[in-house]
């Protein structure tokens, strides 16, 4: 119950109410572990300790998704030329 006064407190000192700060929090929520997923399933430490650790109510995450994961996936995805051996 106190938990609820404080985020109470907190949505009114923004001037916003308690509905709309929950929806917030579950929208930015949402983004995060889309974009935590993706970076861990591309193995992207760096983005993904950036992403863990920023709160931006989603915006980074949704960059990173649509933007960022894309440009890590087409240089990923190029084959490798193999090297032919002298003799």
């Amino acid at each position: 119950m106190e938990k609820l006064i404080y985020l109470n407190l907190i949505a009114e000192s923004l001037g916003i109410s308690l509905f709309w700060l929950a929806i917030i929090l579950i929208w930015s929520a949402v983004w995060k572990l889309i974009a935590l997923w993706k970076a861990a399933r591309k193995n992207s430490p760096v983005w993904f300790v950036v992403l863990a650790i920023i709160n931006t109510a989603g915006i980074l995450e949704i960059l990173y998704i649509f933007v960022f994961s894309k440009m890590n996936g087409k240089s990923a995805e190029k084959p490798k030329q193999k090297l032919k051996r002298r003799r």
